[in-house]
């Protein structure tokens, strides 16, 4: 399963390349800038020397190394990785698209302006706000546009003293971290039994002091908020604000907004709900949505459609101001646009439908083997626990997850939300076929029955890796990232 470096597989004189004769006349060299010592090489660069042939299986050999989702399930809770259709891939790279820039004349530009315009139309039909901005360039960087325009709007009616944030026990760890880049303090709102919102906890700490209540419905554990209209209510009634956490939005889009909730700001993550490439630290696109209440404090420049065509206007005075180099991540914009013109708005619905409907059905093939800790309907995702394989066989949420690669298997998501002890937390999206779901289960069924049978199997597992199982602590405490 290992491949060697290519400067490892060097041999001197061999060569993946091969120039056209030198047809410069002679002494052309000396017509050259000479170059000053100090940048001048001491000794010659190693590079490797190989051949096309060896060139070409290398990096053919390393792309077999690597998981997506067009290898096979990506099955990571709360983070939505779809399968991104290759209509999409293509139309972004067309030339008339790619060889654009972001500083020429904006006459030349209006195509791309109307696909950006077009898309924040679809974008607030879809969560039932009123416009929003395209230039956050990850999910994170809408959380803390979104919050900037909460301290804005808190700022400009003089009401300083809204210094708290909200955010549940089970919220995403951005959230905490979005409110305090911000300036707010964070204040943690407890669950109840049931995995939702604790209503009366959440009432305590409602007063003059809150600035914003951040929330994402369904929540982390995969279970709607049937209480959010008495949420929503509650909190405004306090004169404060909501803030929706789009990465579950794939699991309502169609059958409910946000707007409609009573939330008053929201980002999106393209790369989750909309098929656009994810991870890595990007390409992402995390746009920011709003109601009429934080419209004045978008991002600017805002996009609007004139007689004259589309213009960037850059007069707003309440704006939080520009928040990205140019106009945000253009292309990954483009694919989202594809991606909703393809599905349409009974396409939408339907990939809602069927992502609620293939977590339900891979939560009832698991849950007869598997803790639920909070059972009955799920949304588009679902979490187990794995405490009692703990307790009984020494068999941890890692372990099963590591268990998972050899079977061919992305693991899903691990130890989160923190609530659910030895977490495993599923998301099959709508793409995966039930012939899919039910390999996908037997294969945990199956290392379950290895953990009690042969648990120190599992404690080595992966062993078809490179690598193996690495040392987390380690790799963490002592980077070692040169050759």
């Amino acid at each position: 399963m290992s491949e060697p470096l290519l400067i490892d597989k060097s041999k001197k004189g061999r060569k993946a390349y091969c120039f056209p004769a030198l047809d410069l006349p002679r002494g052309f060299e000396q017509a050259l800038p000479e170059l000053p010592s100090h940048l001048l090489r001491i000794k010659p660069a190693r590079l490797p020397e190989v051949a096309e042939l060896d060139v070409v299986r290398h990096f053919t050999k390393l792309s077999t190394l690597s998981f997506g989702v067009d290898n096979g399930p990506y099955p990571l809770g709360s983070c939505t990785m779809k399968y991104n259709p290759k209509l999409g891939e293509q139309i972004a790279q067309f030339p008339a698209f790619t060889t654009m820039h972001p500083l020429q004349d904006i006459s030349t530009s209006q195509g791309c302006l109307s696909i950006m315009y077009n898309l924040l139309e679809d974008l607030s039909s879809i969560t039932g706000m009123s416009w929003g901005s395209l230039q956050p360039c990850a999910g994170a960087h809408g959380e803390y546009v979104g919050l900037k325009m909460i301290r804005a709007y808190f700022l400009e009616r003089g009401e300083v003293a809204r210094n708290k944030v909200l955010v549940p026990i089970s919220a995403h760890g951005t959230n905490p971290a979005s409110a305090v880049m911000n300036g707010f303090d964070v204040v943690t709102v407890a669950s109840n039994k049931e995995g939702l919102v604790d209503i009366e906890d959440l009432k305590s700490k409602l007063d003059g002091s809150v600035a914003a209540l951040m929330l994402t419905n369904p929540n982390t554990l995969g279970l709607f908020e049937k209480d959010i209209l008495e949420i929503s209510a509650s909190v405004h009634e306090c004169g404060g604000l909501l803030y929706y956490d789009g990465a579950n939005l794939n699991a309502i889009m169609g059958m409910a907004t946000p707007g409609d909730m009573g939330f008053d700001v929201l980002h999106l993550n393209l790369h989750k709900t909309f098929s656009t490439p994810h991870g890595g630290g990007g390409p992402g696109s995390g746009p920011v949505m709003v109601n009429d209440t934080l419209r004045p404090f978008l991002p600017k420049p805002d996009i609007e459609l004139t007689d004259g065509g589309y213009v960037y206007t850059w007069d707003r005075p309440l704006s939080i101001g520009k928040v990205s180099m140019f106009w945000g991540n253009f292309l990954v914009l483009l694919r989202a646009y594809v991606y909703i013109l393809r599905m349409g708005s009974e396409g939408i619905k339907a990939a809602a439908a069927h992502a609620v409907l293939n977590a339900n059905y891979l939560k009832s093939k698991l849950e007869k083997h598997f803790d639920v800790p909070y059972g009955g309907v799920c949304m588009h995702e679902f979490v187990i626990s794995c405490e009692n394989l703990k307790k009984e066989y020494g068999i941890t949420a890692q372990d099963m997850a590591k268990g998972l690669i050899d079977e061919g298997y992305h693991p899903p998501t691990m130890y989160f939300p923190t609530l659910v002890s030895e977490a495993l937390m599923f998301e099959p999206t709508e793409s995966e076929s039930i012939e899919t779901l039910d390999a996908f289960a037997d294969s945990l069924i199956s290392l379950l029955e290895r953990a009690k049978k042969d648990p120190a199997y599992l404690k080595g597992a992966p062993y078809s890796t490179p690598v193996g199982r690495l040392d987390e602590v380690r790799a963490i405490k002592e980077p070692d990232l040169h050759y």
